[in-house]
């Protein structure tokens, strides 16, 4: 049996912040006790000023293995994940190939995975068209949920939905009551760049106005009243979207909406021409947008934070002739997620019980893991984060663990760094000592 004790002056709790002793015995929280609980014969890990926060959960990665591990792989992402406090990932179902969109492909990834997760890795799996009779397969085996697009995804495995698909799906959803998730820019909205000025950043921002995003959570928001579905918006870019989203789900819609670092941290303004690491769809958009976007979440409107962690080759960003329109469009931060988070709440004194909640309890919620993850509480999974909230520290590239040293924020002054991580008690990551052998768990079966 593996017993002991983990003691801070600061331990955040579903119910604040206080000095605690959280008492673990194999792999889960058997009790939270006074800040001096000592039972005979148990060692204790005292961290001291330090604080304990729950292992984070990113309910959008694309770890894009098998089939293009080149772009990132398991051991990459999940070390970065381990890094940056973050215990648990759920996979996209994209750009992995096959993609999981069949019984078989999830099969496949869990092959390809198996032994080579460092924190513990959900999936979800996707719906394209034509697939609705695979979901119950691909639900009974595990999946937390379903991931579509209501635009080209950038990849040809993985087709777009429209109107009619989702109609022929949501039923089985419903059904299987778990949630969609949609990439919400419609196609009959995004319009043809500049083909003459590729190295400007707002070529390519005119190209994916916000009005794509709002003509398909409109869309998104009938189908979730028509069919009484859970659907997901992702990486939410345009707040002007919230005031419909808050209507909706004040009359009973059952909606929820994430955000994304990138969004709450840089400004369309602020974009240099030619520096496509900052690529991404929807776009980041002006600094107006980002500040509602961070009122939204204060005010509960966007539900929580997530990185869509989407990785490529350096060739691909397209960093050598900083080309917008060829360049990949997805930004590397699950190493950096909770530390640009909080760089970003302190500055708005926004209180760090707050991005837990938005980085560990409502992604957990959303994947249906709240019952062994997202929180420190009895009976939880002893999935913790020693945190050093006051620290500096400058981005460098070089010394991150994902695949390819290309972020949007090298160079950039960050608080608060992980320096311990707990999966079921075990320290996977220390920042002094490195990383434990893999021990991370895949959920379901197939």
């Amino acid at each position: 049996m593996s017993e002991f004790i983990v003691r801070s002056e600061r331990v955040v709790l579903p119910n604040g912040t206080r000095a605690a002793s959280v008492h673990v015995r194999d792999g889960r929280i058997v009790g939270i006790a006074p800040h001096n609980y000592t039972p005979a014969g148990v060692r204790v890990m005292d961290v001291g000023e330090l604080m304990l926060l729950p292992g984070l959960v990113d309910t959008h990665v694309h770890m894009n293995d098998p089939g293009r591990a080149d772009w990132e792989g398991a051991e990459h992402a999940t070390r970065a994940a381990a890094a940056g406090g973050v215990t648990t990932v759920v996979d996209m179902p994209l750009n992995s190939i096959p993609a999981t969109t069949t019984l078989a492909a999830l099969r496949a990834k869990r092959t390809a995975l198996s032994g080579r997760c460092h924190v513990d890795v959900g999936f979800w799996g996707g719906v394209v068209p034509g697939n609705a009779s695979d979901l119950p397969a691909l639900a009974k085996a595990g999946v937390l949920g379903f991931k579509c697009f209501l635009c080209p995804s950038g990849v040809d495995e993985f087709a777009s939905v429209t109107e009619e698909d989702l109609r022929q799906a949501l039923p089985t959803l419903v059904k299987l009551k778990l949630p969609l998730l949609a990439h919400a820019e419609l196609p009959s909205a995004l319009l043809e760049p500049d083909r003459s000025k590729p190295r400007l950043y707002r070529t390519w921002l005119a190209s994916r106005p916000p009005e794509a995003e709002h003509d398909a959570i409109r869309l998104l928001i009938t189908l979730a009243e028509q069919c009484r579905a859970r659907i997901h918006i992702v990486h939410l870019a345009s707040a002007d979207a919230l005031p419909a989203l808050h209507d909706a789900r004040f009359h009973g819609a059952r909606l929820t909406v994430e955000t994304c670092p990138h969004y709450l941290t840089f400004a369309a303004e602020e974009i240099p021409d030619g520096a496509t690491a900052f690529k991404c769809a929807p776009p980041i958009r002006d600094r107006d947008q980002r500040e509602r976007l961070w009122e939204g979440l204060v005010a509960g409107d966007i539900d929580l934070v997530a990185t869509d962690h989407s990785p490529a080759p350096v060739a691909d960003k397209h960093l050598d002739d900083g080309d917008f329109l060829a360049a990949w469009g997805g930004i590397a931060s699950l190493q950096l997620g909770l530390s640009v988070v909080w760089t970003g709440a302190r500055a708005r004194q926004i209180p760090l019980e707050r991005v837990v909640h938005w980085m560990a309890k409502a992604p957990a919620e959303l994947a249906g893991l709240s019952n062994s993850k997202g929180s420190i509480a009895v009976g939880a999974d002893a999935d913790m984060i020693v945190w050093d909230p006051d620290v500096e520290w400058i981005v460098d590239p070089a010394h991150l663990f994902h695949r390819h040293p290309v972020t949007p924020y090298a160079g950039m002054t960050l608080h608060g760094r992980v320096r311990k991580t707990m999966l079921r008690g075990k320290v996977i990551f220390d920042n002094d000592e490195g990383f434990a052998d893999a021990s991370g768990r895949m959920m379901g079966t197939a």
